[in-house]
């Protein structure tokens, strides 16, 4: 690193897009003595900020391919980059375990049939009369629920996680601008980017993590490039009724493809929908509660006191997400779908690595 660091210190990077993806690459690329820009015209408001932060590494039901190589080489760095950013806030931290919980007999006998064949991944059968099972059933009123337990999964908090990257690259002094980059050109041996305002930016290099916007950057004739939005939405359950109380309930689990976290003893988010759209659906509540033939009383459309959605791309045509030197010094990283937040310290370090095959 030492040796990277000398000569590449004054090579300026600019990422477009602040993001999970945006601002892991910033930290990444800044421990490495890189002069890094971040460029976003709504820094605090992106699909980062949406999500809910499972974590659904070692539960992914592949063990070769490039997306499973992306997930073990996450697994590998999550540990590391948070006893890192630990300095910076203590109490981030990734809440384990996960539960994956399903009312389809189907489903079920595949999960455990992965699991047999993965016993290093330290999962375990969930069978119907486990108390954890046994608390939801009483919660949600359902008596055919099983599933599996991942002991290295889990939850980070998206917003924790931002702030805390925020406070690291405040501390680095790594330059933010508030404005929406329009166009990009290579002149010589420079990456010159155009702001809204007409401010021109010089860089060796320009890192595309801006979800759907990134394609208006790049010259498609050259690039066969296809994003599609995915939105998703959550919504927040307020309960009142008496003899509820969540505090049973796992912090954060999955059934039938639907996330939950428990807040406290009275609130739940469920989420998320795939939406192909660019804005939400009205249905959010049928949406989010189909995994139920038979709804409990307290999970109704009157007990609804928050609602939200973020907007994510995923590649047509290509798995996702794409990761790609379009040219050199053009280096493009997006289409994550839902998997930015896990994903991030296999790509920032991806990322790392083209960076340097580019200056070399």
């Amino acid at each position: 690193m030492e040796g990277i660091k000398k000569n590449f210190k004054n090579s300026h990077i600019l990422i477009i897009g602040s993001g999970i993806i945006g601002k892991f690459s910033a930290l990444e690329l800044s421990k490495q003595g890189f002069k890094i820009t971040i460029v976003d015209p709504q820094k605090s408001k992106n699909g980062s900020s949406a999500a809910l932060g499972l974590l659904m590494g070692n539960m992914y039901q592949k063990s070769k391919g490039r997306s499973w190589e992306l997930r073990k080489k996450s697994n590998e760095l999550w540990p590391k980059w948070i006893k890192f950013l630990q300095k910076y806030n203590k109490t981030l931290k990734i809440d384990k375990p996960l539960i994956q919980l399903t009312t389809k007999q189907e489903s079920f006998e595949k999960l455990s049939k992965f699991i047999s064949h993965h016993p290093m991944r330290d999962l375990k059968v969930l069978e119907r009369d486990s108390t954890i099972i046994q608390n939801i059933n009483k919660i949600f009123t359902i008596d055919n629920l099983c599933g599996i337990i991942s002991n290295q999964d889990g939850r980070i908090d998206p917003i924790s996680l931002l702030k805390t990257l925020n406070i690291f690259l405040k501390d680095e002094k790594i330059n933010f601008i508030n404005e929406e980059i329009v166009k990009i050109k290579k002149l010589k041996n420079q990456w010159i980017s155009t702001c809204s305002n007409k401010l021109e930016i010089a860089s060796d290099v320009v890192v595309l993590c801006n979800s759907l916007d990134a394609i208006k950057l790049i010259d498609l004739n050259c690039h066969n490039i296809k994003l599609k939005p995915v939105l998703g939405q959550a919504m927040e359950i307020s309960i009142h009724e008496k003899g509820i109380n969540l505090l049973s309930l796992p912090k954060h689990f999955n059934i039938n493809g639907k996330n939950f976290l428990r807040t406290n003893k009275n609130k739940l988010i469920i989420g998320s929908t795939d939406e192909y759209d660019i804005q939400p659906k009205e249905n959010t509540f049928e949406e989010l509660t189909d995994f139920l033939e038979n709804k409990p009383q307290w999970l109704n459309k009157n007990n609804v006191t928050n609602k939200w959605f973020g907007i994510r791309s995923r590649p047509e045509g290509e798995p996702s997400p794409i990761l790609k030197s379009l040219e050199k010094g053009l280096i493009l990283c997006t289409g994550f779908y839902k998997n930015g937040i896990l994903l991030a310290p296999a790509c920032s370090n991806w990322i790392s690595t083209e960076i340097e095959n580019h200056l070399l």
